[in-house]
């Protein structure tokens, strides 16, 4: 059964609209916690028409945890890769996090399933994984940037460096979900800049 089979469909059913609701669900409330109920309402189609359209509440999260990725994670890459000096741009995309973590306090969707699943789903495993290797390595990259302009010592480990602000940024989302105090938090990726 394809999505498009029939104009009727296509306007009842928005596949992409409703991978968005899924995420706003899983984000708010994790995999095990969300019901089946919950989707249901968010979507706003029925149990069957959820399973037939996505097979299973799993491959639904899955596809939330992509869009997850292609939305938030992409804006901060876009930062980071944008033009400037590379220093301006490591502050733009520190103070783009602790924006987010002040104004949304559900944390970052990937650092949660990481907690939530550990190494125990090798899918979602791998999509956290590969999420934060992306992060880590455009953040690498910004710094080698900084590096060869002569903003960032040279002779620093611009791998490290990366790990380190990829640490930051989870940690900044982390403990906006327990504390937001803009002040904190501008003061942690103040510091993680100077560190650098």
């Amino acid at each position: 059964m394809g999505y498009g089979s029939g104009m009727a469909r296509s306007k009842a059913f928005d596949v992409d609209a409703a991978v968005d609701k899924a995420m706003e669900v899983f984000w708010a409330n994790g995999f095990g916690s969300t019901t089946p109920q919950q989707l249901v309402d968010a979507l706003g189609i029925g149990r069957g028409s959820l399973y037939n359209a996505f097979d299973s509440k799993h491959a639904l999260y899955e596809r939330a945890l992509r869009r997850y990725y292609e939305r938030e994670t992409v804006r901060l890459i876009e930062v980071l890769d944008g033009p400037g000096p590379a220093r301006e741009r490591l502050r733009a995309a520190l103070e783009l996090v602790v924006d987010a973590a002040r104004e949304d306090r559900r944390g970052c969707m990937m650092a949660n399933a990481a907690v939530e699943f550990g190494a125990a789903d090798e899918v979602v495993n791998h999509l956290v994984r590969r999420t934060f290797e992306r992060q880590e390595a455009a953040f690498r990259s910004t710094i080698e940037e900084g590096q060869r302009s002569g903003e960032i010592d040279p002779a620093a480990d611009a791998r490290a460096l990366a790990s380190f602000l990829l640490t930051t940024i989870n940690g900044i989302r982390v403990l906006a979900k327990a504390d937001p105090d803009p002040r904190r938090l501008a003061d942690l990726a103040g510091t993680a800049l100077r560190a650098i």
